[in-house]
């Protein structure tokens, strides 16, 4: 659009230095000096008279410093209004995906989606699993990134502030480490939890997951409760490192190659969907909105 040395030629005229424009750009001043020149070359004309003291504009200088600010803005508004536009045309869904929130399901669900509304477009916004991104991600949903697919309740949903449409309850499994006797089993029984340690996450951060706490203190108490504090690609580490088993989801089963997830005889689950602003835009809820036709309509099953 614009020749990104003119903002380089017009920290120098402000600041009257190269080496003082060198470091508002975080550059060095030979590299400062190298693209002034390079602009007096293109441009056949001599912007600076250099000194000792510094530099200081010629009257050729002067007259493209007056241009320069008004040819930047105009630039960065037309880019503006371009992307408006192009918005306007297709509506972009920034999903967040990180190993315990894969967007696998979603981008699953994208022919059907786009077969409703060809104008949809995904983009994929990685980002990394810790305790306080999780708290500025789901408090700030609509800003960067728009949905979030994962396990939530209710709890959750009040305590990170957004909201969640649901699309399946996912039962409630257990991983353990590949080299673990367990692991030859494809499916489990409470009795072969016996004399085993279980990772669960901390009371409070789920109902689902305390009312299945309370039901192996009080009925199985041959099963050790280990707590944690946060999923994170480290929580799997440590349940392969330690020989422990720990809660899971089946859609958790690519988060760790030594790990396997798999189902328990019993009766719990979790709910899992989209997590989402309390008052997403236009396009997000269009597209909350087909999701849940098509799940309704068993056009797709997890």
């Amino acid at each position: 659009m614009y020749n990104p040395q003119l903002e380089t030629f017009l920290r120098v005229a402000d600041t009257g230095s190269f080496n003082k424009a060198a470091e508002q750009n975080y550059i060095t001043p030979t590299a400062v000096i190298k693209q002034i020149n390079l602009l007096e070359a293109e441009l056949g004309i001599q912007l600076f008279v250099r000194t000792h003291r510094g530099v200081r504009l010629t009257e050729a200088g002067q007259s493209l410093y007056k241009d320069s600010k008004y040819i930047i803005r105009y630039c960065l508004d037309s880019i503006e209004r371009a992307k408006k536009a192009m918005q306007k045309e297709q509506s972009v869904i920034r999903i967040g995906s990180s190993p315990m929130t894969p967007a696998q399901f979603l981008v699953s669900l994208w022919p059907k989606i786009h077969e409703q509304c060809p104008n949809f477009r995904f983009q994929l916004v990685p980002f990394e699993n810790t305790p306080e991104n999780a708290r500025e991600i789901l408090a700030n949903l609509g800003q960067n990134i728009d949905v979030v697919a994962g396990i939530f309740d209710d709890v959750m949903l009040d305590v990170r502030q957004c909201a969640g449409l649901e699309i399946t309850r996912e039962p409630i499994c257990v991983a353990v480490s590949i080299h673990h006797p367990l692991a030859a089993k494809e499916r489990l029984e409470l009795p072969d939890l016996y004399g085993q340690r279980l990772m669960l996450i901390h009371r409070g951060w789920s109902g689902y997951v305390d009312a299945l706490r309370d039901d192996l203190w009080k009925n199985h108490p041959k099963i050790e409760i280990v707590d944690f504090d946060f999923y994170n690609v480290e929580v799997f580490n440590r349940c392969e490192n330690s020989n422990d088993l720990m809660m899971c989801i089946d859609n958790w089963t690519n988060v760790h190659p030594m790990l396997k997830v798999i189902p328990v005889d019993w009766n719990y689950t979790i709910p899992f969907g989209i997590l989402h602003s309390p008052k997403p835009s236009s396009s997000v809820r269009k597209f909350l909105n087909i999701v849940k036709r098509i799940v309704e309509n068993q056009e797709y099953k997890l």
